[in-house]
């Protein structure tokens, strides 16, 4: 078992971007919290490319081929999958340049995937990038700490564990 910090694990925006809950988002998997607690955050507007971080320190755990997301799990055993835009998947790949592999070691902040907007646009897609605790049965609380606009790498939430 792993011993969780007392204040909470903070986690910190993977882009740039306004930082939503997750009853905004425009799909019932993970606005209804199906998969876990979570939040999302909208890319700026005018970029044509983005990288994504890592939200919290730890361990790549996975790490889809097509690099539309990938799962870390912290140092203090959370588990967390980003989630980039919704229906990438079948982009297969493309617009997507990883830049770890898993088991690769991360610190908050550390860039993990670079992104061409351009293309996740013109392929209909929603850019928005989801932060999804998916160990939810250990997970008391998810507090957004920040609602608004948001630079990579700002403190955006706290994961209380129980």
């Amino acid at each position: 078992m792993f011993g969780f910090a007392k204040k909470g694990v903070a986690l910190t925006a993977p882009v740039a971007g306004e930082v939503i809950g997750i009853e905004s988002v425009q799909d019932d998997v993970f606005s209804q919290k199906i998969l876990g607690d979570r939040f999302g955050v909208v890319p700026e507007p005018h970029s044509d490319q983005m990288v994504v971080c890592a939200p919290a320190p730890g361990t790549i755990v996975s790490l889809f081929p097509t690099g539309h997301a990938f799962g870390i799990e912290t140092d203090d055993g959370l588990e967390i999958l980003v989630h980039i835009g919704l229906d990438t998947v079948e982009m297969k790949g493309d617009g997507f340049q990883t830049h770890l592999a898993k088991g690769a070691h991360v610190d908050a902040g550390s860039p993990v995937v670079t992104v061409d907007l351009a293309k996740v646009r013109a392929a209909g897609c929603d850019p928005i990038v989801l932060v999804v605790l998916t160990n939810k049965n250990q997970v008391k609380s998810l507090r957004l700490d920040l609602v608004a606009l948001a630079t990579s790498g700002s403190n955006v939430a706290t994961v209380k564990m129980g």
